[in-house]
């Protein structure tokens, strides 16, 4: 049965797409979009069709199952013309999220009628390709090249109220169902139909003549420094431009070309393994499909300091209550202030109305009394990384949560089945890893204990995606995967510093190939005082004996009291009002100090060396949690880090360039440094084991039913 059907409704053909959950344009939807067009133009009772999509969206794009196979007949483009060519009108009701391909559908079709709530864009460029169906040629045509520009580079939607302003839709109409749409679009159709006209988009020319080139020179130099080494949206403003500069046939062969080059690039491969990577990291190993998941109506946040108040907003603004506890009502009062400037920020910047900010406020409970725990279905606590602190506050949830209630603790480090221990109730505690601020960071590491149930883990991981968070899950080991990775990378990062390079020459090489940011201005922007607090821990359990320890300049900094942006100074000093880093002499001092008593006689590092001992030391490690077993697979680490730590998304994620570099040649450059350090660079049988087989960590399958016991 064909997912797309016709029927004649008064003097209308409707056609409609049937193919859930989003109406993908697959090689059947395709077929069946050209032969009920047919079908439509041979019904003599028919004056004007209408194409639309059954249920939530009209069309959002390519199926993404045909991803990387060999194209089929009917192509996209050929769909297109069919409806731009057709005899007869041809309408799309837009609703839903018409994106990609499904935009190109809609604006191939001779006019456009949109419900209110639709969001129109053309999001190929957040997998490294530019739109390949004529979107580059038509939607400059329709709405000009300046916002074309923005939509095709940024890939953002654009929402139905804006659409109509620009000349994409021709009405907006609020409404309650596809059937009101339809009828809405009908008598659209009626008036369309006694005109008799046939606008082809194609033929537009009057926003794309007379364009000053310095559109596209204005957008380079607007874009340029925000690409970290991507090209793909370089290409679109090249689609575009010949939009303008070219005939629509050579425009849309232009736009042919430069797909093929997108399409071909180590960027979009990159790209799509990051967008199915985050949809493989939701499959936990063992877990049944009819598990029943627990309701989250009701969260309760403990502690209202910056983790416990970007938590809480995070909650509030997926709709669901949370009532926030401190130990005073000064404590209380601060931390909600902060919470309510947040909001009145984000107001005075128009991307939140005032009554939105105060529907979210009236979804906040401060209070400090406890017994607001016992109806909660979640209790996250949030207070000082002290391992005592949060045995306490477990023991005092458990006596008074309910039966079936998540028990979570936001920690970056600690481990969970000691938290867990002061609870009777082990299998519902489990570790909620957000990431600073919590309320804008998009990555949530959801930490198993030894005994946390699974469908905890489900739960969670439903309950990231609604906060619209990217969850992965991760074992109980110290630093847990993100912050594990990430200390051997800041000791590398450390060390380089020590033997002769300037915090500055490492984090501009690291910011050079694509990091949002080096790790010493990581580090700044974190709080120093942070991983001082977890470095005096380490001692505490002998975590260095027989390791090298790199962190005595961070140390003297922190004895200093430079912890950062929020003092003002770190590894850098910072400009009060921008914020903006510039290096300073009494760092400089510091480690010329640190080099000469450690009897070191500073050397030229290059660039290369930098990167090769950064990368080497996340790819070392992220190998060694997957031979334990406290990773699911390679991908969910590239997810951790790309939506965590701002490794760069068109790099695919530190365990993809490992197989794209290739594991012999990374593991020989990790053992060099080994041979020089051994040290600092702990063994990886897994990664001798993939270079002896020829095999790829993407292919590696970990065996996480027994993950190795977390030690010191």
């Amino acid at each position: 049965m064909s997912p797309v059907t016709y029927e004649l409704k008064e003097n209308i053909g409707i056609i409609t797409v049937n193919n859930p959950p989003v109406n993908a344009l697959s090689q059947a939807v395709r077929q069946g979009l050209a032969e009920c067009l047919e079908q439509g133009i041979n019904d003599d009772g028919a004056e004007a069709l209408i194409v639309t999509g059954g249920g939530r969206t009209f069309m959002a794009g390519a199926d993404i199952s045909e991803f990387g196979k060999p194209a089929k007949s009917p192509d996209l483009n050929s769909v297109i013309n069919a409806y731009e060519d057709s005899s007869k009108p041809t309408i799309a009701a837009l609703h839903g999220t018409p994106l990609g391909g499904g935009l190109e559908v809609s604006m191939g079709c001779q006019y456009r009628v949109a419900d209110s709530k639709t969001m129109l864009g053309l999001p190929e460029v957040k997998l490294g390709l530019l739109p390949g169906a004529g979107g580059t040629q038509r939607l400059p045509r329709l709405v000009g090249p300046e916002l074309a520009l923005e939509m095709i580079t940024s890939g953002n939607p654009i929402p139905a109220k804006k659409a109509l302003e620009e000349g994409l839709v021709e009405e907006v109409h609020e409404t309650n169902s596809l059937e009101e749409l339809i009828e809405k679009t009908m008598v659209f159709a009626q008036t369309i139909i006694s005109k008799n006209t046939h606008p082809k988009t194609r033929e537009r020319s009057e926003k794309v003549s007379n364009v000053s080139s310095d559109i596209f020179d204005n957008a380079i130099k607007k874009i340029t420094p925000k690409l970290r080494g991507r090209e793909g949206p370089l290409r679109c403003i090249e689609a575009v431009r010949g939009a303008v500069d070219l005939n629509f046939d050579a425009g849309l062969k232009n736009e042919r070309e430069l797909f093929q080059i997108c399409h071909d690039s180590d960027e979009s491969e990159a790209l799509i393994h990051s967008f199915f990577s985050e949809r493989m990291a939701n499959k936990i190993p063992g877990l049944d499909k009819d598990t029943p998941l627990r309701p989250i109506n009701k969260a309760v946040v403990i502690g209202c300091g910056t983790m416990g108040g970007g938590i809480a907003m995070s909650f509030v603004n997926a709709g669901i209550p949370v009532s926030v506890i401190e130990t005073s009502q000064e404590f209380l009062d601060k931390g909600m202030n902060i919470i309510k400037k947040n909001y009145a920020a984000t107001v005075s910047k128009g991307r939140l109305s005032q009554t939105n900010m105060d529907k979210r406020m009236g979804l906040l409970n401060a209070t400090l009394d406890w017994d607001v725990i016992k109806d909660a279905d979640i209790i996250i606590e949030a207070v000082f990384e002290e391992m005592n602190i949060k045995k306490e506050i477990f023991s005092k949830i458990d006596s008074l949560a309910k039966e079936g209630a998540i028990l979570a603790s936001n920690t970056s480090t600690l481990d969970i089945d000691e938290i867990a221990n002061a609870t009777n109730r082990p299998t519902e505690v489990v570790g909620t890893h957000f990431f600073s601020p919590a309320n804008v960071m998009r990555l949530l590491e959801i930490v198993r204990g030894s005994q946390t149930s699974l469908d905890i883990l489900a739960t969670l991981m439903k309950l990231a995606k609604k906060i619209k968070k990217v969850g992965i899950i991760a074992g109980n080991c110290d630093g847990f995967v993100g912050n594990r990775m990430f200390h051997q990378y800041v000791m590398q990062a450390h060390l380089l510093v020590e033997e002769g390079a300037t915090p500055e020459q490492v984090d501009a090489a690291a910011e050079k190939w694509g990091w949002a940011m080096g790790p010493f201005a990581v580090n700044d922007l974190a709080g120093n005082d942070v991983g001082w607090l977890i470095r005096k821990r380490h001692k505490e359990e002998n975590y260095y004996e027989g390791k090298k320890y790199a962190s005595t300049v961070a140390d003297r900094l922190c004895e200093l009291g430079r912890f950062g942006q929020k003092v003002g100074k770190g590894f850098y000093k910072y400009d009060p009002q921008t914020r903006r880093r510039e290096s300073d002499p009494e760092v400089l001092k510091i480690i010329e100090d640190v080099r000469r008593e450690k009897g070191i006689n500073p050397r030229e590092i290059s660039e290369d060396e930098i990167l090769s001992r950064l990368h080497g030391a996340l790819i070392n490690e992220g190998t060694r949690i997957l031979e334990e077993g406290h990773a699911f697979r390679a991908s969910d680490i590239d997810v951790c880090y790309i939506n965590g730590y701002g490794f760069p998304s068109h790099r695919g994620g530190p365990m993809w360039q490992a197989d794209k570099i290739g594991i012999d040649k990374i593991n020989k450059e990790i053992e060099s440094h080994r041979n020089a350090d051994n040290l600092s660079w702990p063994e990886s049988n897994l990664l001798n084991k993939l270079e002896s087989s020829n095999e790829k960590l993407g292919a590696f399958v970990p065996d996480t039913s027994n993950p190795k016991k977390r030690t010191s």
